[in-house]
């Protein structure tokens, strides 16, 4: 009886822990080698990618038995956050060349792929998502807005791909990285000296609840006069500005303007490189 005791114990043992299957190191790993490989400052060998799929999708195959109950809220974060760009990755790759279809958006954007955001289904985690879903559902529960700057969405106005995937170890690292990024990259802020304007990305408006909530109170004294949204902008970027974008900001007579978001693909192919 002592041994049968023994023997079962010893094979709970080997039972891997909740947290463990929700990202098995071999398969991120898979996922960090198609970044590592594929990606270069935010845009993608697309062509490339789409002849030597098979790592992306097997992690992505991974994501749909995912189990996350007993993870650690980095750890799930860290998921979602591959889990989204990969998802996009294999939405692109699905049908790449893309084809015009409207003219509304670039040609060859993910926006001329039929619903790729608000209809097309993925299983990830035991779920069925969409992306949208997964960018206002799941994501906000995390109360961190600096992960839609991370979402590289398969655009040019998107945020940095990164060559590399998230992990919960140096998840808070990485975000603090994307803020920064947000400041450096003219798609995300864009200070217009001679128009006296502070070009920002749309995706400010588009979670206008979140930043204000995390950012608008950080925001110095000086300012109290500026909306809520233009409250949290600088809150954000403020202390990441170089000293003669300090100077222009303290004036706080500039025009706060949303850019055009360009959903122009972050195609590598072509661009000479």
């Amino acid at each position: 009886m002592a041994f049968v005791m023994l023997t079962l114990g010893m094979c709970l043992l080997t039972v891997p822990r909740a947290q463990d299957r929700q990202s098995p190191p071999s398969s991120r790993k898979l996922y960090d080698e198609v970044l590592d490989v594929y990606v270069r400052d935010g845009y993608v060998y697309y062509r490339a990618l789409k002849t030597e799929r098979a790592k992306l999708d097997s992690y992505v195959a991974s994501l749909a038995t995912a189990a996350l109950d007993s993870a650690s809220s980095g750890e799930q974060l860290a998921f979602w956050l591959n889990a989204y760009n990969a998802l996009v990755l294999r939405t692109v790759i699905d049908h790449y060349p893309i084809s015009q279809r409207t003219t509304d958006y670039p040609a060859h954007s993910i926006r001329q792929i039929p619903g790729a955001f608000e209809r097309v289904q993925h299983r990830v985690a035991g779920r069925t998502l969409t992306l949208d879903q997964i960018e206002q559902t799941v994501l906000p529960a995390f109360r961190d807005p600096r992960v839609y700057l991370a979402l590289g969405r398969g655009a040019v106005g998107g945020g940095r791909l990164r060559s590399e995937v998230f992990t919960p170890d140096r998840l808070k690292a990485q975000l603090m990285e994307v803020a920064e990024e947000c400041v450096s990259r003219s798609e995300c802020l864009q200070i217009d000296r001679q128009a006296n304007k502070l070009n920002v990305t749309a995706i400010f408006s588009w979670h206008e609840k979140e930043f204000v909530a995390t950012y608008a109170e950080l925001t110095p004294a000086p300012f109290a006069n500026r909306s809520p949204i233009e409250r949290a902008v600088l809150g954000l970027i403020e202390p990441k500005l170089l000293t003669t974008e300090h100077e222009l900001i303290a004036k706080n007579d500039f025009q706060m303007v949303y850019k055009p978001f360009d959903w122009s693909l972050n195609d590598l192919t072509g661009r000479g490189r």
